[in-house]
């Protein structure tokens, strides 16, 4: 900054010397100080002396103007393009006065967008741009006609007056500019040159839009993620380097003042308007201030992972809540799994849910295994009406294309699992089998999974689920070893929880940054309160009567497995011969388990005691297997 005063002072001085006639030295010392003193003829003399008038007011120019940017720490490239916008915004005023003067048509200029804390539009630009034109008008489309969705007799939907909307007050615009100076000075201070170019504020956090000058590399600016936290005073900051389709670096600097997102603000959107899928629910808003809706049929499953306290419980309800909001329960019908007992147990008894909400984690595999089994009918009915998916499957029924005593209009199911954790220490092998089965084919039947977890780690989310489940929310974890876990990639330890989130899905692989829509108790109860008036809940009580089955004969053959328990008859009926050893060899089971299977049958008076190392007597002839199997 001295430089750009001392080089514009000379500069200055030498240029009123050349404009007022140049004088040397040693002509009057008079005439010399009243044209810009000794300073500006030492300067202006000798240089018009050598390159002429117009030379050395041209060199004088351009020096005046070098110390003016140096002054302004302007970069050549941003006067370039100033001064471009300049002779552009000119030359389009010219044009339209000339326009106006032979066509007598008054023009509607618009002003320069301004800078807003929040909106629902789009991303806002730091600079203006006034030269550019509004995109020609494209004929409208015919939108295709979604698929009807089937009208429930004597249902009625909740209405959105039973959410609230949110509150509180966005970024002021000076406040925004203040944080973009620091962060150019931060910039300025490590040697990095850079530009600022947007602003987007967001309800959470702010994503400031840089471009780096050609030849700086775009590692010295993700480098200086600590140092830039510490210029800002502000936790932490998360760099995007780049920004996907995008020539710039995003630097998000959480908000000193967060907004509240509710539910009731997601589903008020012309985006939840515009929704037609039943399985499209509110997510939130995203950093530019648009509201998020998620589709469940496209993720197909997703996987919701993050510490206590992040919000996945409140993500759940947020889901959970708009199912209810936007379906009926012949559209969409909910297993909800609660380990922890607090979170879902206010759903109870709510229309759209096959069974009363689980707390056991054994019935919550058992309820699993019942997806499976489903998902396996379901597919035997597509297979028989020659259909792909459950789209083409309910549009083949709706006009009356198959028979209704044969096939029915089965719904959407969504399986929603609160805490994985527990369901895996109890029964983590039936557990697995289950998701991977239902996560690698349920897609196409409308049976989808929602699954959360506290506990981010190997050994809870395997490699086997993970590769089955692509889409993952992730909320603030403690570590990027967590975070690795969860997305893959790191950045969800960066995030300031309260239902601040990253999202990767299927389609979209790209990370992106929403803050979560928030429904508090007194909306849920209102809501189901509502739903329980309109009709009342129907449990199925097959979810568990297979599994029931399978315990009681467990327990008549004392916990051993019915099917090893009937071949073991058969062979020692059949061959007249109670050997452990035999039983060894046909089975394929060890010594121990083989010799409690003979200790069962001669409870129950099939085969006779121990004999020391003799074959033990049988008890029942062949001609009685076919009784003592029926018994059994």
């Amino acid at each position: 900054m001295v430089t750009g005063f001392v080089v514009t002072f000379l500069s200055s001085l030498a240029m009123f010397h050349l404009m007022t006639g140049t004088v040397s030295l040693a002509g009057s010392l008079d005439q010399v100080k009243d044209r810009g003193g000794a300073v500006g003829s030492l300067v202006a003399f000798p240089l018009r002396r050598v390159v002429g008038f117009w030379g050395a007011f041209t060199i004088l120019v351009a020096f005046t103007a070098l110390g003016v940017l140096l002054i302004t720490r302007t970069t050549f490239r941003e006067a370039g393009r100033t001064f471009a916008d300049l002779v552009g915004a000119g030359w389009h005023k010219l044009q339209g006065r000339d326009r106006r003067r032979r066509t007598a048509v008054v023009e509607v200029r618009q002003s320069p967008p301004r800078l807003v804390p929040m909106q629902t539009g789009p991303e806002h630009e730091l600079e203006p741009v006034a030269a550019r034109r509004p995109p020609p008008r494209k004929p409208a489309a015919r939108a295709a006609a979604p698929t009807p969705r089937p009208k429930a007799a004597g249902y009625s939907l909740p209405p959105l007056d039973l959410l609230t909307l949110g509150g509180g007050a966005g970024q002021s615009k000076k406040a925004l500019d203040e944080t973009a100076r620091e962060l150019e000075d931060a910039l300025i201070q490590h040697g990095v040159d850079a530009r600022l170019t947007r602003i987007v504020p967001g309800p959470t956090v702010t994503r400031y839009e840089i471009e780096l000058a050609p030849g700086v590399k775009v590692a010295r600016v993700t480098g200086l993620s600590h140092d830039i936290a510490y210029a800002l005073a502000t936790p932490d900051v998360r760099i995007i380097a780049p920004i996907p389709g995008r020539s710039a670096i995003g630097v998000e600097v959480p908000n000193r003042r967060r907004q509240l997102v509710t539910l009731g603000d997601v589903l008020r959107s012309p985006d939840a308007k515009e929704a037609v899928h039943p399985l499209e629910v509110a997510l939130g808003i995203d950093i530019s201030g648009r509201p998020q809706m998620l589709n469940l049929s496209e993720l197909p499953h997703v996987l919701i992972a993050g510490a206590t306290g992040a919000g996945k419980s409140s993500c759940i309800n947020a889901v959970v809540t708009s199912l209810l909001m936007r379906t009926t329960p012949d559209e969409v019908r909910l297993i909800l799994v609660d380990p922890k007992r607090v979170e879902l147990g206010q759903y109870n008894d709510v229309p759209h849910l096959l069974t009363r909400v689980i707390t056991n984690p054994k019935k919550a595999a058992d309820a699993l295994q019942w997806a499976v089994r489903e998902m396996d009918r379901r597919y035997d009915l597509l297979a028989e009406a020659a259909v792909r998916d459950i789209l083409g499957y309910h549009e083949k029924y709706d006009r009356g294309m198959l028979d209704e005593e044969r096939y029915d209009r089965f719904p959407y199911i969504v399986v929603v699992v609160d805490e994985l954790n527990d369901l895996m220490i109890v029964a983590g092998r039936a557990v697995e089998e289950a998701v991977v089965r239902i996560a690698q084919m349920a897609r196409a039947v409308g049976i989808h999974l929602v699954i959360a977890t506290q506990r981010p780690s190997v050994d809870v989310i395997t490699g086997v689920i993970k590769a089955n489940i692509p889409s993952r929310l992730a909320f603030s974890v403690a570590s990027q070893a967590d975070s690795r876990v969860i997305l893959d990639l790191s950045g969800a330890e960066k995030l300031i929880g309260l239902g601040d989130m990253i999202i990767v899905t299927a389609r979209d692989p790209h990370p992106r940054r929403i803050q979560g829509a928030w429904v508090s108790e007194e909306e849920i109860h209102r809501v189901v309160a509502f739903v329980r008036e309109q009709r009342k809940a129907r449990y199925e009580h097959e979810v568990f009567e297979a599994a029931e089955a399978r315990r009681a004969e467990h327990q008549e053959f004392e916990g051993e497995e019915p099917a090893v328990m009937r071949q073991a008859i058969e062979l020692i009926v059949r061959s007249q011969l109670g050997s452990t050893s035999m039983l060894q060899r046909k089975l394929r089971i060890g010594f121990a388990r083989a010799g409690r299977v003979m200790d069962i049958l001669e409870r129950r008076g099939i085969v006779g005691p121990s004999e020391g190392s003799k074959a033990r007597a049988v008890l029942v002839s062949p001609e009685e297997l076919e009784e003592v199997l029926s018994d059994a």
